[in-house]
């Protein structure tokens, strides 16, 4: 579903993203690890469009796409969960929820059964203010914002922040079944490491902006993984 080659990213002067190569396939979890300010966020951000990359070629279903804007690219089918959450405070949960129909033909502007399905306490909170929800709940707030759009890859930083371990647990659930349908690439930004072991399908380790360990669960080394996350 996504090809990346060779991708740079820049902040002014500061090349913060050198040579980047990674894939990501459907009905598989492929998670981005490394510690604090390698860049792991910054990959999120120039795949989705939210800061434009510097260099290096990208492919979309076998389409290579140029540098586009976010909005362009989650048209696309690219959405992104950002560390943080970012929903609206002031718009109800139906209205955060409705924002994602930008992205769809108007016959399409309709909440789906299945939101409900993975978050049935949205249900409950249609008409309460994003900004009322606890942290947990605007997380699958969020995450239930992007599946609106009907992506085929999505982008998840740090979805476990500040979450209390009910919610977490939910959160992985959920994870699990978006990539057992099939239809879906999950790229996963974490730093609770079990959490992640346990859905990664695919590791890519970053350090200082690179790339520097990558390949599936199966022939990885579990303290070889560590050894690059631990501080």
């Amino acid at each position: 579903m996504l090809k990346l080659n060779d991708l740079t990213l820049h902040y002014g002067h500061s090349q913060i993203l050198h040579d980047v190569a990674l894939e990501a396939s459907l009905g598989e979890v492929t998670c981005v690890m490394g510690t604090n300010g390698v860049g792991k966020t910054s990959l999120l951000k120039a795949i989705a469009g939210a800061h434009p990359r510097s260099g290096g070629t990208m492919e979309l279903n076998g389409e290579e796409i140029g540098v586009l804007p976010s909005h362009a690219l989650a048209k696309k089918g690219i959405a992104y969960v950002p560390q943080g959450r970012e929903i609206f405070p002031l718009l109800t949960v139906k209205e955060n929820l409705e924002t994602g129909f930008a992205c769809l033909p108007s016959k399409e502007h309709f909440i789906p059964d299945e939101i409900y399905d993975l978050f049935p306490i949205l249900k409950d909170f249609l008409g309460r203010r994003g900004g009322d929800l606890s942290g947990g709940q605007q997380q699958q707030l969020a995450i239930a914002r992007a599946l609106i759009t009907k992506p085929r890859l999505l982008l998840l930083d740090e979805p476990t922040e500040g979450i209390q371990p009910n919610i977490i647990q939910q959160i992985g659930q959920v994870i699990k079944l978006l990539r057992d349908q099939g239809d879906m690439a999950i790229i996963l930004v974490e730093q609770y490491f079990e959490f992640a072991y346990d859905l990664a399908d695919q590791f890519a380790v970053m350090r200082r902006g690179e790339v520097v360990l990558k390949g599936d669960k199966g022939t990885l080394e579990k303290s070889e993984i560590m050894s690059f996350v631990s501080v």
